[in-house]
């Protein structure tokens, strides 16, 4: 399997040059989970896929997939394409569909990178997924990721993952604007209390 490959090749080299997990205790063994993390380098998705041990299927930008070696790789390795900019029904029929079938959805709620250092607000399509497949969110914080090889060689970076978000105050409730913006916000507080930690 190519994806388990690369996370081993992957964990050769980054684990000796500083790579941490904290709180791997938190990852669910088994049914569906949304790994919603903070996005501040393209190491990101490599890094968070190095320390959960379970394979994530990652959203990631359309542009990506116009190259087509890289587009292939990307496919092989569970990563599926996003429109940004409007609600892609193609992407979020596609996460729900990964996550009724009890995988893992690796999603960056942010929607791209955020190079400021300020702390993260997310986007509604999270929460969208999230309340409309049922399925917990699991917080996490890529943190020095913005430092790896070759700008901060040896320094430290790592992967927090908080509690798992199960969302079951919301269930029932009528899915409009204000209800998106408020789980939204609850998972951003998750991941910014991470960054902080």
């Amino acid at each position: 399997m190519l994806y388990s490959f690369l996370r081993q090749l992957g964990r050769i080299f980054l684990i000796p040059l500083g790579l941490k997990g904290k709180g791997t205790h938190n990852i669910p063994s088994t049914g569906p989970i949304i790994v919603a993390a903070n996005h501040v380098s393209v190491w990101d998705p490599i890094i968070v896929a190095l320390i959960i041990n379970r394979p994530i299927n990652f959203m990631a930008k359309a542009e990506l997939f116009n190259y087509k070696v890289l587009g292939k790789l990307l496919e092989k390795t569970y990563v599926f394409p996003v429109k940004r900019g409007a609600a892609d029904r193609t992407a979020i029929k596609k996460a729900i569909l990964v996550l009724e079938e009890g995988k893992v959805l690796g999603i960056f709620p942010e929607g791209s990178r955020n190079k400021s250092g300020e702390e993260i607000k997310a986007q509604a399509g999270v929460a969208m997924i999230a309340l409309k497949a049922g399925a917990p969110v699991l917080p996490v914080a890529c943190v020095g990721t913005d430092r790896i090889l070759p700008i901060g060689w040896f320094s430290p970076f790592e992967v927090r993952i908080g509690k798992p978000l199960t969302l079951e105050e919301f269930k029932g409730e009528k899915a409009n604007s204000k209800l998106m913006a408020e789980v939204s916000d609850l998972i951003t507080q998750e991941i910014n209390t991470l960054l902080q930690e």
